[in-house]
């Protein structure tokens, strides 16, 4: 009984408002950034709008969504939506809109894919690739280092976009900030190999997102939500370490503290995997510990095995990630491919309807629904 009474506390804790500076999210679910390639040209659509405001209307109280920033090298696909353009905005606002109207909280993640982006690609295949040293995700020399002139028009970008989407109603932003992403080429010594003040040991290298958060924070103003999205692992390496230890991470996250972050979203594979030895911590609940920061937890939730490994997808760590809840352990919960498998997945959750679930598959993600 008392292990029953548990499991319902910790479902009405999944499902408690949550204040993050001035700004209320209604629960504690997040949709994470998903790069949907559904926006010909980069203007998002009714299509976007409906797909978003299908997730809001069924519970999902923070949607982060991607947008390019206005770089001619950031984006590797014409569908993929901006964050710049009157049109593309103004498809933004509709999506804003009616997010809203269905009680949700709308962030968009600003993106520039840096050395990641195929060299050629569209929308600007003139546009060379560039990141911090020109180097690949496997150190392989593709072109020259960013001058300091590209680096500083880079950061104006990130900023722009930042005041288009608190312009286009959005309830604040996050930067895109792990998973081999231009930032994340820059903490990561495999991709950043520069002499100069952004480059050095792992605390050097955060000096760029340290700079775009500023920025970013100088234009938003102090209330405004800043969120940075990190991971240790990188698209083309599961095993990447940006720290080695609790005390490097703890300097790592204090630079960015500092520099405005209010949210940190914690990407892992598998959010209950301890983080450092001699801890049960996942790298989100270390976040939490070690800045008091809110932070949002994610890495196959809801999805114990992984598709992509062959498994099938399931709900059973469920009860793992109410108990880490319920313990602060993290105070929101990001949730991908099981939101694509299931625009009702937080509504069922909700109401206990796990058997009625779909399961995530890859047909989900062929199409925007």
């Amino acid at each position: 009984m008392a292990k029953q009474q548990e499991q319902i506390h910790s479902l009405e804790t999944l499902f408690e408002p949550y204040t993050v500076q001035q700004l209320t999210i209604p629960n504690r679910i997040v949709m994470s950034p998903m790069a949907r390639a559904f926006s010909p040209e980069g203007v998002p659509g009714e299509d976007m709008a409906a797909y978003y405001r299908r997730r809001a209307e069924n519970g999902v109280g923070l949607i982060i969504t991607v947008g390019m920033i206005d770089h001619p090298a950031a984006s590797s696909d014409p569908g993929l939506a901006n964050l710049f353009g009157e049109a593309a905005l103004n498809g933004w606002r509709e999506v804003v809109r009616q997010v809203h109207e269905a009680g949700g909280i709308i962030f968009p993640q600003l993106s520039h894919m840096g050395m990641i982006r195929p060299m050629g690609s569209q929308p600007h295949p003139d546009a060379p690739s560039i990141g911090p040293s020109g180097l690949d995700m496997q150190g392989n020399k593709i072109s020259g280092p960013m001058t300091e002139e590209e680096i500083a028009g880079v950061i104006q970008a990130y900023a722009d976009a930042a005041v288009n989407a608190q312009q286009a109603g959005f309830d604040g932003i996050e930067l895109s900030g792990g998973h081999g992403l231009l930032i994340d080429q820059f903490f990561w010594e495999i991709t950043n190999q520069r002499t100069d003040r952004y480059g050095g040991d792992f605390l050097k290298r955060t000096r760029f997102a340290a700079e775009v958060v500023q920025a970013v924070r100088a234009v938003v103003g102090p209330d405004y939500p800043i969120s940075i999205r990190l991971s240790q692992w990188k698209m083309a390496d599961y095993t990447a370490k940006l720290v080695d230890t609790p005390e490097q991470l703890e300097q790592f996250l204090d630079v960015l503290v500092q520099a405005g972050v209010d949210i940190f979203h914690i990407s892992t594979r598998r959010f209950w995997d301890p983080e450092f030895a001699g801890s049960e911590l996942g790298l989100a609940g270390w976040v939490k510990k070690l800045t008091g920061k809110t932070t949002i937890a994610v890495g196959s939730l809801g999805m114990d095995n992984d598709p992509a490994e062959g498994g099938d997808a399931d709900h059973q760590g469920m009860e793992e990630l109410l108990k880490r809840l319920d313990h602060q352990e993290f105070d929101l919960v990001a949730v991908g491919r099981a939101l694509l498998g299931d625009p009702a997945w937080a509504k069922k959750i909700r109401e206990g309807r796990l058997e009625e679930i779909q399961a995530f598959t890859p047909e989900a993600a062929a199409q925007l629904y």
